[in-house]
Protein backbone atom coordinates (compact mmCIF):
# COMPACT_ATOMS: atom_id res chain seq x y z
CA UNK A 1 0.00 0.00 0.00
CA UNK A 2 1.32 3.65 -0.75
CA UNK A 3 0.55 6.46 1.45
CA UNK A 4 1.66 10.24 0.91
CA UNK A 5 2.52 12.43 3.55
CA UNK A 6 1.89 15.55 3.12
CA UNK A 7 3.37 18.74 5.30
CA UNK A 8 0.69 21.40 5.18
CA UNK A 9 0.72 24.97 6.64
CA UNK A 10 -1.19 28.45 5.04
CA UNK A 11 -1.37 26.28 1.34
CA UNK A 12 -4.98 27.05 0.63
CA UNK A 13 -4.03 27.93 -2.68
CA UNK A 14 -2.06 24.84 -3.59
CA UNK A 15 -2.62 21.61 -1.32
CA UNK A 16 -5.84 20.63 -3.69
CA UNK A 17 -3.74 20.57 -6.61
CA UNK A 18 -0.56 18.56 -4.95
CA UNK A 19 -3.66 16.40 -3.41
CA UNK A 20 -5.02 15.95 -7.15
CA UNK A 21 -1.58 14.88 -8.07
CA UNK A 22 -1.00 12.09 -5.54
CA UNK A 23 -4.58 10.96 -6.98
CA UNK A 24 -3.21 10.49 -10.54
CA UNK A 25 -0.24 8.61 -9.28
CA UNK A 26 -2.80 5.88 -7.29
CA UNK A 27 -2.05 6.76 -3.93
CA UNK A 28 -3.86 4.04 -1.77
CA UNK A 29 -3.95 6.84 0.87
CA UNK A 30 -3.02 10.61 1.46
CA UNK A 31 -2.11 11.73 4.91
CA UNK A 32 -2.04 15.47 4.66
CA UNK A 33 -0.62 16.93 8.09
CA UNK A 34 -2.09 20.05 8.34
CA UNK A 35 -0.61 22.38 11.44
CA UNK A 36 0.36 26.13 12.36
CA UNK A 37 -2.42 26.66 9.28
CA UNK A 38 -4.31 30.03 9.89
CA UNK A 39 -5.96 29.83 6.69
CA UNK A 40 -8.43 27.48 5.00
CA UNK A 41 -5.75 24.49 4.32
CA UNK A 42 -7.86 22.25 6.49
CA UNK A 43 -11.46 23.40 5.03
CA UNK A 44 -9.86 22.80 1.51
CA UNK A 45 -8.82 19.36 1.96
CA UNK A 46 -11.96 18.25 4.07
CA UNK A 47 -13.70 19.85 1.09
CA UNK A 48 -11.96 17.28 -1.12
CA UNK A 49 -13.85 14.55 -0.08
CA UNK A 50 -11.81 11.67 -0.57
CA UNK A 51 -11.95 8.23 0.63
CA UNK A 52 -8.59 7.84 0.35
CA UNK A 53 -7.46 11.17 2.44
CA UNK A 54 -6.58 11.03 6.14
CA UNK A 55 -5.88 14.51 7.28
CA UNK A 56 -3.76 14.45 10.57
CA UNK A 57 -4.49 18.32 11.99
CA UNK A 58 -2.92 20.28 14.88
CA UNK A 59 -3.72 23.50 15.52
CA UNK A 60 0.02 24.68 16.42
CA UNK A 61 3.04 24.50 14.02
CA UNK A 62 4.93 21.40 14.23
CA UNK A 63 8.68 23.02 13.06
CA UNK A 64 10.36 21.82 10.03
CA UNK A 65 10.05 18.28 8.83
CA UNK A 66 8.45 17.01 11.98
CA UNK A 67 4.83 16.71 9.63
CA UNK A 68 6.95 14.29 7.88
CA UNK A 69 7.89 11.79 11.15
CA UNK A 70 4.06 12.22 11.84
CA UNK A 71 2.42 10.97 8.75
CA UNK A 72 5.02 8.31 8.79
CA UNK A 73 4.18 7.16 12.44
CA UNK A 74 0.36 7.37 10.90
CA UNK A 75 1.25 5.26 7.31
CA UNK A 76 3.45 2.61 8.96
CA UNK A 77 -0.27 2.36 11.52
CA UNK A 78 -2.09 1.90 8.81
CA UNK A 79 -0.04 -0.71 7.45
CA UNK A 80 2.09 1.41 4.70
CA UNK A 81 4.50 -1.03 2.56
CA UNK A 82 5.80 2.29 1.22
CA UNK A 83 5.48 6.24 1.67
CA UNK A 84 5.38 9.16 -0.29
CA UNK A 85 6.85 12.43 1.13
CA UNK A 86 5.54 15.44 -0.47
CA UNK A 87 5.38 19.24 0.49
CA UNK A 88 1.77 21.35 0.26
CA UNK A 89 2.79 24.07 -1.83
CA UNK A 90 4.80 21.72 -4.21
CA UNK A 91 1.94 21.31 -7.55
CA UNK A 92 4.16 21.38 -10.31
CA UNK A 93 4.07 19.79 -13.27
CA UNK A 94 5.98 16.51 -11.40
CA UNK A 95 3.12 13.51 -11.65
CA UNK A 96 5.33 11.32 -13.88
CA UNK A 97 8.82 11.84 -11.31
CA UNK A 98 6.70 10.84 -8.62
CA UNK A 99 5.97 7.59 -10.13
CA UNK A 100 9.33 7.40 -11.03
CA UNK A 101 10.01 7.62 -6.90
CA UNK A 102 7.87 4.84 -6.11
CA UNK A 103 8.56 2.64 -8.79
CA UNK A 104 12.00 1.80 -7.18
CA UNK A 105 10.42 1.67 -3.99
CA UNK A 106 8.10 -0.75 -5.33
CA UNK A 107 10.12 -2.74 -7.41
CA UNK A 108 12.38 -3.63 -4.32
CA UNK A 109 15.62 -1.36 -5.72
CA UNK A 110 15.97 1.23 -2.78
CA UNK A 111 14.86 2.03 0.53
CA UNK A 112 15.27 5.05 -0.06
CA UNK A 113 14.18 7.17 -3.23
CA UNK A 114 15.61 10.41 -3.87
CA UNK A 115 15.44 13.42 -6.16
CA UNK A 116 17.94 15.39 -8.05
CA UNK A 117 17.14 19.06 -7.89
CA UNK A 118 19.78 20.22 -9.34
CA UNK A 119 20.58 17.98 -12.37
CA UNK A 120 23.23 18.84 -15.07
CA UNK A 121 23.01 22.40 -16.60
CA UNK A 122 21.10 23.42 -13.71
CA UNK A 123 24.20 23.21 -11.00
CA UNK A 124 25.56 26.19 -13.13
CA UNK A 125 22.33 28.35 -12.23
CA UNK A 126 23.08 28.41 -8.12
CA UNK A 127 23.27 31.38 -5.65
CA UNK A 128 25.95 31.40 -3.76
CA UNK A 129 24.03 30.53 -0.92
CA UNK A 130 22.72 27.34 -2.63
CA UNK A 131 26.20 26.56 -3.52
CA UNK A 132 27.27 26.55 0.31
CA UNK A 133 24.32 24.20 0.81
CA UNK A 134 25.09 21.99 -1.68
CA UNK A 135 28.56 21.61 -0.07
CA UNK A 136 27.82 20.19 2.84
CA UNK A 137 25.18 17.95 1.31
CA UNK A 138 28.52 16.65 -0.88
CA UNK A 139 30.40 16.46 2.22
CA UNK A 140 27.74 14.41 3.67
CA UNK A 141 27.18 12.11 1.01
CA UNK A 142 31.09 11.84 0.70
CA UNK A 143 30.87 10.54 4.42
CA UNK A 144 28.48 8.27 3.64
CA UNK A 145 29.97 6.66 0.62
CA UNK A 146 27.45 7.55 -1.61
CA UNK A 147 28.53 11.19 -3.10
CA UNK A 148 29.33 8.67 -6.62
CA UNK A 149 25.66 7.31 -6.54
CA UNK A 150 23.11 10.51 -5.43
CA UNK A 151 25.41 13.72 -6.02
CA UNK A 152 24.17 16.16 -3.46
CA UNK A 153 20.81 14.80 -3.31
CA UNK A 154 18.92 15.14 -0.06
CA UNK A 155 15.95 14.06 1.84
CA UNK A 156 15.64 17.52 2.53
CA UNK A 157 15.03 18.74 -0.78
CA UNK A 158 12.36 17.90 -3.04
CA UNK A 159 10.15 14.47 -3.05
CA UNK A 160 11.47 11.31 -1.92
CA UNK A 161 9.62 7.65 -1.35
CA UNK A 162 10.87 5.09 1.63
CA UNK A 163 10.37 1.65 2.39
CA UNK A 164 7.99 -0.08 4.86
CA UNK A 165 11.46 -1.64 5.78
CA UNK A 166 13.17 2.02 6.37
CA UNK A 167 10.69 3.13 8.20
CA UNK A 168 10.56 0.00 10.95
CA UNK A 169 14.84 0.54 10.94
CA UNK A 170 15.16 4.04 11.36
CA UNK A 171 13.46 5.36 14.27
CA UNK A 172 10.60 7.36 13.20
CA UNK A 173 11.79 10.41 15.40
CA UNK A 174 14.67 10.82 13.37
CA UNK A 175 12.91 11.94 9.97
CA UNK A 176 12.24 15.48 11.26
CA UNK A 177 15.99 16.12 10.81
CA UNK A 178 15.95 14.45 6.70
CA UNK A 179 19.83 14.33 6.80
CA UNK A 180 20.17 12.19 10.05
CA UNK A 181 17.95 9.75 8.64
CA UNK A 182 20.04 9.37 5.73
CA UNK A 183 22.58 8.67 7.75
CA UNK A 184 21.14 6.07 9.68
CA UNK A 185 19.41 4.38 7.01
CA UNK A 186 23.00 3.86 5.26
CA UNK A 187 24.84 2.84 8.44
CA UNK A 188 21.95 -0.05 9.11
CA UNK A 189 22.55 -1.15 5.56
CA UNK A 190 20.00 0.47 3.93
CA UNK A 191 19.99 1.80 -0.26
CA UNK A 192 19.30 4.29 -1.30
CA UNK A 193 18.98 6.04 -4.61
CA UNK A 194 18.57 8.55 -6.80
CA UNK A 195 14.75 7.67 -8.42
CA UNK A 196 13.90 10.73 -10.70
CA UNK A 197 15.43 14.40 -11.23
CA UNK A 198 13.58 17.67 -10.92
CA UNK A 199 15.44 20.84 -11.17
CA UNK A 200 14.22 22.94 -8.75
CA UNK A 201 12.34 25.22 -10.88
CA UNK A 202 10.16 22.83 -11.53
CA UNK A 203 8.97 21.67 -8.06
CA UNK A 204 6.04 24.41 -8.26
CA UNK A 205 6.86 25.57 -4.89
CA UNK A 206 6.44 29.26 -4.49
CA UNK A 207 9.76 31.99 -3.59
CA UNK A 208 9.95 32.47 -0.32
CA UNK A 209 11.84 35.63 0.83
CA UNK A 210 15.45 36.56 1.81
CA UNK A 211 15.36 35.51 5.48
CA UNK A 212 13.43 32.51 5.32
CA UNK A 213 16.31 31.32 2.41
CA UNK A 214 19.19 31.91 4.94
CA UNK A 215 17.07 30.06 7.96
CA UNK A 216 16.35 27.19 5.63
CA UNK A 217 19.84 27.54 4.33
CA UNK A 218 21.61 27.19 8.33
CA UNK A 219 18.96 23.78 9.30
CA UNK A 220 19.83 22.30 6.27
CA UNK A 221 23.78 22.99 6.83
CA UNK A 222 23.17 22.10 11.00
CA UNK A 223 21.05 18.79 9.84
CA UNK A 224 24.13 17.44 8.19
CA UNK A 225 26.66 18.37 10.69
CA UNK A 226 24.31 16.75 13.04
CA UNK A 227 24.05 13.69 10.58
CA UNK A 228 27.51 13.44 10.26
CA UNK A 229 28.01 13.10 14.15
CA UNK A 230 25.64 10.55 14.27
CA UNK A 231 26.84 8.10 11.06
CA UNK A 232 30.52 8.32 13.49
CA UNK A 233 28.58 7.51 16.26
CA UNK A 234 29.75 10.99 18.12
CA UNK A 235 27.85 13.65 20.20
CA UNK A 236 25.65 15.28 18.19
CA UNK A 237 26.53 18.68 17.13
CA UNK A 238 25.13 21.49 14.74
CA UNK A 239 28.65 23.62 15.26
CA UNK A 240 31.65 24.25 12.13
CA UNK A 241 34.57 26.15 13.93
CA UNK A 242 32.68 28.59 16.55
CA UNK A 243 29.65 28.83 14.22
CA UNK A 244 26.75 27.24 15.68
CA UNK A 245 24.44 26.50 12.64
CA UNK A 246 20.29 26.44 13.88
CA UNK A 247 18.02 27.88 11.60
CA UNK A 248 14.62 26.51 12.59
CA UNK A 249 15.72 23.98 14.23
CA UNK A 250 14.59 25.32 17.57
CA UNK A 251 11.14 25.08 16.05
CA UNK A 252 10.66 21.55 15.57
CA UNK A 253 8.31 20.41 18.29
CA UNK A 254 9.57 17.85 19.47
CA UNK A 255 7.25 17.56 22.61
CA UNK A 256 4.60 17.07 20.15
CA UNK A 257 6.05 14.71 18.10
CA UNK A 258 7.22 12.14 21.17
CA UNK A 259 3.61 12.63 22.31
CA UNK A 260 2.21 11.41 19.02
CA UNK A 261 4.80 8.50 18.55
CA UNK A 262 3.92 6.91 21.85
CA UNK A 263 2.17 3.58 21.42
Amino acid sequence: MLAAVVPVQNEEKRIRGTIEALLSVSADLIIPVINGSSDNSYQVVLQMQSSLLAPVYFKAPLGIDVPRAIGAKTALDRGATAVLFLDGDMNGNIANNLKNLIYLIKNGDVDMSLTDCYPGEYQAARSTLASWVLTMRHRLNRELGLERIIGPASPSHGPHAVSRRFLTTVPLREISIPPVSLALAVKEGLSVGIGTKIPHQALGSPEKNQLHSEKIAETIIGDCLEAIQVYRGEKRSRSLGAREYTGYHAQRRWDLLDKYLIP
